[in-house]
Parts: C-alpha cells; structure tokens; sequence
C-alpha cells in the first residue's frame, strides 16, 4: 500500500520536473530569438552589415540548455562598439551602448518566466 502511494507520488514529482524543463527550454529559446530581433533593430547600422549579423545558438541536453545571442558578420566590432578604446590619433572613441541593455532585459525577462513556469507546473 505504502510502496504504491511513493510510487504514484514519485511518478507525478516527475512529470512535474520535466514539465517545467521543457517550459524552462521554451522560455530561454524564446527569449534569445526576442534578444537576437532586438539586437537587430538597436544596433548601429552605418552600412547595415553589422546589425543583420546577429543570431541564436541553442544547445539542449538533458537537465540543461544553453542559449547564446552573437554576432555571426562582424563579431570582433561588438566590443570595440561597447567599450571605449584608443584611436590612432590617441583620443578615445565613444561607446555605443547596445547589447548590455538587451542582455540585461533577456536576463529578467527569463527569470520571471522562470518563475512563473515554477509556480505553474509547466
């Protein structure tokens, strides 16, 4: 009697846990496709080039996934374009400030979800 109940209770926590993984995988690749299409308009477009460059990685395996928003055209311009740095002629150049405010609303954006997909069950 006492073994079925465990059982039964431990097939719900289960399908409880992979109820809210695949919820948790949804939301993060729904995010960085939002946060890649958000980098797309914000970025700084003086030939275009570098702006349409920007895409997702998605990596999911059991227990985990992994998502990455890069720059696939010019990505060694995306910290140059983010952090001041020395010119030739020895002045420093301004900084366009785009992908920290993106990666920061991705990050609260996912964290709500997260938790709304806890407290939801999936």
């Amino acid at each position: 009697m006492i073994k079925n109940d465990l059982t039964a209770i431990s097939n719900i926590l289960e399908e409880y846990s992979l109820e809210v993984q695949e919820g948790i995988t949804k939301a993060a690749e729904d995010i960085s496709k939002q946060g890649a299409k958000e980098l797309k308009t914000k970025s700084p477009k003086r030939t275009g080039k570098y702006s349409k460059g920007w895409k997702t990685d998605i990596k999911k395996g059991y227990g985990y996934v992994n998502t990455t928003i890069y720059n696939s055209t010019s990505w060694q311009l995306t910290h140059l374009l983010e952090k001041p740095h020395l010119l030739r002629n020895g002045k420093k150049s301004k900084p366009i400030v785009h992908i920290q405010p993106v990666e920061e609303k991705c990050i609260k954006n996912f964290e709500k979800k997260v938790e709304q997909i806890i407290k939801n069950g999936g």
